[in-house]
């Protein structure tokens, strides 16, 4: 049981925090991202938010180089978490072991796709707990995470020490 215990104790330090310029361009980033979203959402009145979106922008403009920020990552995860919640909804209801199944089978399958996206494991429970329609997929999931990767493209290749995306597939 030590041994257990002793893996936990953390010996390193945390990471050093960004640079001033990194942390402006990423808030930045961050605020045209969902701006842009919930501008374009409010003029066509159509549903291009979700909460997790929140988290995709700390992933796509404070650490565009992730793996889990990667073009195929964000909307792929979003389509497919969206797609696991409803499909779990529709033939298992919404019971706490239902909400548990969908997470971990979206994590699963976002792993086998190659489209791991942390944001989109919450999607099964936004889904399941609001009881959305299978129009949930369209929008917000893949039209909402389209632009806010199109907005991170266009924003992180404007600063001259980022390029984004770092692969497509």
């Amino acid at each position: 049981m030590r041994n257990y215990f002793a893996k936990m104790r953390g010996e390193m330090l945390s990471p050093p925090r960004p640079a001033k310029a990194h942390i402006f361009c990423s808030s930045l980033g961050a605020l045209l991202g969902i701006s842009a979203t919930a501008y374009l959402a409010h003029l066509s009145n159509v549903p291009l938010l979700m909460a997790p979106f929140g988290a995709s922008a700390v992933l796509a403009f404070a650490v565009p180089d992730s793996p889990l920020s990667q073009p195929r990552n964000i909307i792929g995860g979003h389509v497919l978490g969206t797609a696991v919640g409803l499909v779990f909804m529709t033939f298992l209801g919404t019971n706490w072991w239902a909400l548990a199944l969908a997470v971990a089978s979206a994590i699963a399958l976002m792993q086998i796709t190659k489209t791991l996206h942390a944001p989109a494991g919450a999607d099964p429970l936004v889904v399941m707990t609001a009881h959305a329609s299978w129009s949930f997929i369209l929008t917000p999931a893949l039209a909402g995470s389209m632009i806010l990767v199109l907005i991170a493209l266009v924003f992180n290749n404007l600063v001259s020490s980022r390029s984004y995306p770092k692969y497509w597939r």
